[in-house]
């Protein structure tokens, strides 16, 4: 069923919707309801009709986790687009090589050859995420709460007390060969890159890179 169909919905909620490239019901399932809130257009009673209607079907939203779109392969931005106002880590225009030189001599060399890797398997040019981050690439989310941001596919920071790394796959069976890292929420953790295999962090960040944008992360 198009949502076009579904009764007493108004023609707002249905461009909302196409922008994002959702047009049948189908489209809609299994996505966050709040970021699907947070389009402007879209109100609680019509998409309450949306969702009885999407029900009928077997259908249903979730309340699921973020929403991501890789705005750099030109992708819509997902929920509104607009960041929330209490996100601070941004994308700077500092110089990335400026910042890994003025590092002390350990981790300068460290992130050099970090830079060297990514910048190897992925073809794009670094840039400076806050202070300390340096990323590859660009994606925006959107959580299940609303709120919603830019952020970079991938990177890494060479920190005084270890590398951590962004947006690898956490939980690639291929982790188990990478050699001596920590896992966190949101990055692994190493020591040195002559901890690790580089071999294998480059097919992570080859299989991380070209990943389909998903519904999570």
């Amino acid at each position: 069923m198009l949502i076009s169909e579904v009764p007493r919905t108004a023609a707002p909620l249905h461009r909302a919707l196409a922008e994002q490239g959702w047009t049948s019901l189908a489209d809609l399932a299994g996505r966050p309801r709040t970021a699907i809130l947070a389009l402007h257009g879209v109100g609680r009673a019509s998409l309450a009709r949306v969702e009885a209607a999407m029900a009928g079907e077997g259908l249903a939203l979730t309340d699921g986790q973020a929403v991501w779109t890789a705005t750099d392969r030109g992708e819509a931005k997902a929920g509104t687009g607009v960041p929330s106002s209490d996100i601070t880590t941004t994308a700077t225009d500092a110089g990335v090589r400026e910042f890994v030189d003025s590092l002390e001599p350990r981790r300068a060399a460290h992130g050099r050859e970090l830079l060297r890797i990514f910048g190897e398997v992925t073809g794009a040019e670094p840039r400076m995420w806050g202070p300390s981050m340096i990323g590859y690439g660009e994606m925006h989310y959107v959580y299940a709460t609303g709120r919603e941001g830019d952020t970079m596919r991938l990177g890494f920071s060479p920190r005084k007390a270890a590398i951590s790394l962004y947006g690898l796959p956490s939980e690639d069976p291929l982790l188990a060969s990478l050699g001596k890292h920590r896992r966190a929420k949101s990055c692994i953790y190493v020591n040195t890159p002559t901890d690790i295999d580089e071999s294998v962090l480059r097919e992570l960040i080859s299989r991380a890179w070209n990943a389909e944008s998903a519904s999570g992360r």
